[in-house]
């Protein structure tokens, strides 16, 4: 067989596990993987800081239920993509970091770039190493695939010396590289799964909550028999959000508070019980609330709070077992009216938001007007990133697909907006794709709409621009008092020229009438297409809508 450059060995591995992009910012390190992309057919898309090219690679991973990969060259392209690393790390995301490095015999002279890059990603990995040699490639790169997939997925990095890059190796080691990982599910243990039903077959206020793993399992049909059958109230975060349709009997998005506090069962599907739940803990559940936690990973279960039935398996095996066994819960038709008129409720408090006529525009106002106008625009992919104009658009926009909400995870981490998005119409150009995010969090990677741009892109961004940290504005004030909330204001920056600059299109919104007639328009260009909307620090927070969990 012919012999191979470690750099085209690499991307013969890429193409073998299905990874037809990676991406990237230019690196001479990295250089031999570029001209085995060329030669392999792998698409390369090239970033603006290596910190997108990373969240795009995050992105590529949740939209495909597969693997994502970077590449980034030595020293501080690697420390750049370490955010990256650990937002998908936070968010149990298959990524596979290939950083380049000096060649193996310069190392510790003080090369160029030269730094310990393994060391650096031990804490927000799986897998840290360094591939000693071209003819290991094949095998490392095998190795990476499996640990970033197996069980609870994760980010890997890989540190490839320049010489072992541009070594060869017999093409016969990738080739020889088949059925180095399993996708075998994980069903749960028949006896937590008869004691989970029979906590469900007792139960009078019984609730689901559904996260990212619904998605990732493929466990969404699952989830709507299960649902249908037991007629059990459903929320869901993360990506789980459009894995129920929102118009289904069992779906429910504005409840949740009401729900937990007084759910006698609450099932946790494929989501920890972290900051967003109150940590599963009083008085966010109910005292006495009895928890089935379901988990790929057992050392998940019971964390914070102690946990009557925990099954560790996949979500779809889980759900599927669970759907089964199920009966119609004694009280579901009379808790589930108890809870569409709690959703009334909120949704009619919500409302006036949704209809002021403020100025600036009320983060409601811009929400409500988005989800009218995306309705008609199709099926569209949202990405939130941001604070408070993402917190309201979560309550407003109706998700009526799966894998159709992307927003960065339990990390909290800005600047998801522009990579996420790349990634999301480089899969399917033919979906219109809508960023929303706060003034804020378009300082981080907003540079990268210029990438969108240069890939011929279309996308709709909706930057909620109040010249401030609005999130942590009014909570530092309140706490410190108006002379010490320092470091929360920004320029008032036309967000719209911003990306006219970079080659797209954009107006600017600051009278509420105007906001229908700019997002079709945003939505009809056929081009990366900004509408910056002037809205009103105060009114997340005056509203009940903002918050900061610590």
């Amino acid at each position: 067989m012919e012999t191979l450059t470690g750099g085209r060995l690499v991307a013969r591995m890429l193409r073998k596990e299905g990874v037809t992009t990676a991406f990237t910012l230019s690196g001479l390190h990295v250089a031999p993987i570029y001209a085995g992309c060329v030669d392999e057919g792998v698409r390369l898309v090239d970033t603006r800081h290596e910190q997108a090219a990373a969240h795009a690679a995050d992105a590529w991973a949740r939209l495909t239920r597969g693997v994502g990969v970077a590449i980034v060259t030595a020293g501080p392209g690697v420390t750049d993509a370490v955010t990256g690393v650990a937002n998908a790390w936070a968010a149990n995301v298959p990524l596979v970091l290939l950083g380049g490095a000096a060649p193996t015999f310069n190392q510790g002279r003080g090369s160029l770039q030269e730094m310990p890059q393994v060391q650096l990603f031990a804490g927000i990995t799986k897998w840290s190493d360094r591939v000693p040699s071209a003819d290991l490639v094949p095998s490392f790169l095998a190795k990476a695939f499996r640990v970033a997939r197996a069980g609870r997925p994760g980010p890997v990095f890989l540190e490839l010396p320049w010489d072992v890059l541009s070594n060869g190796a017999d093409e016969a080691l990738a080739e020889a590289q088949t059925l180095y990982r399993t996708d075998a599910r994980m069903p749960g243990d028949p006896r937590k799964l008869d004691a989970a039903l029979a906590l469900l077959a007792r139960a009078e206020r019984p609730v689901l909550l559904g996260g990212s793993s619904v998605w990732w399992d493929d466990g969404v049909d699952a989830l709507a028999r299960l649902a249908t059958r037991s007629g059990i109230p459903v929320y869901l975060n993360g990506m789980g959000r459009g894995c129920l349709p929102p118009d289904h009997p069992s779906a429910f998005q504005l409840s949740r508070k009401e729900a937990l506090a007084q759910a006698d069962v609450v099932v946790v599907v494929g989501t920890p019980l972290d900051f967003r739940v109150g940590y599963g803990t009083e008085p966010t559940f109910a005292p006495g609330a009895r928890v089935v936690q379901v988990d790929v990973e057992g050392a998940e279960i019971g964390r914070n709070r102690p946990v009557e039935v925990g099954i560790v398996g996949d979500a779809r095996s889980v759900l599927e077992a669970l759907e089964a066994g199920a009966k119609l819960a004694p009280g579901a038709a009379g808790w589930r009216t108890f809870l569409r008129e709690k959703e009334t409720a909120r949704a009619e408090k919500q409302r006036a938001y949704e209809e002021s006529d403020q100025r600036p525009i009320h983060h409601f106002r811009l929400a409500k007007a988005l989800d009218r106008v995306a309705s008609r625009a199709g099926d569209v992919t949202f990405v939130g990133d941001g604070g408070n104009v993402v917190a309201v658009a979560a309550k407003v926009l109706k998700v009526r697909k799966p894998g159709r909400w992307l927003d960065p995870g339990p990390l909290g981490c800005l600047g998801v907006g522009a990579p996420f998005a790349i990634a999301a119409k480089l899969l399917a150009p033919e979906r219109p794709v809508c960023v929303v995010q706060g003034d804020g969090a378009f300082g981080l990677n907003g540079f990268d709409f210029e990438t969108a741009v240069r890939f011929g892109l279309p996308m709709v961004v909706v930057v909620g621009n109040d010249a401030a940290w609005g999130q942590i504005l009014v909570p530092q004030r309140g706490l410190y008092g108006d002379d010490h909330a320092v470091a929360t204001k920004l320029a008032p920056t036309r967000y719209d020229r911003v990306v006219e600059a970079f080659g797209g299109k954009g107006e600017h919104v600051d009278d509420p009438a105007d906001l229908e007639p700019a997002l079709e328009r945003a939505f009809a260009s056929g081009t990366v297409y900004c509408v910056d909307v002037a809205i009103d620090p105060e009114a997340a927070a005056a509203s009940g809508a903002a918050g900061y969990a610590i």
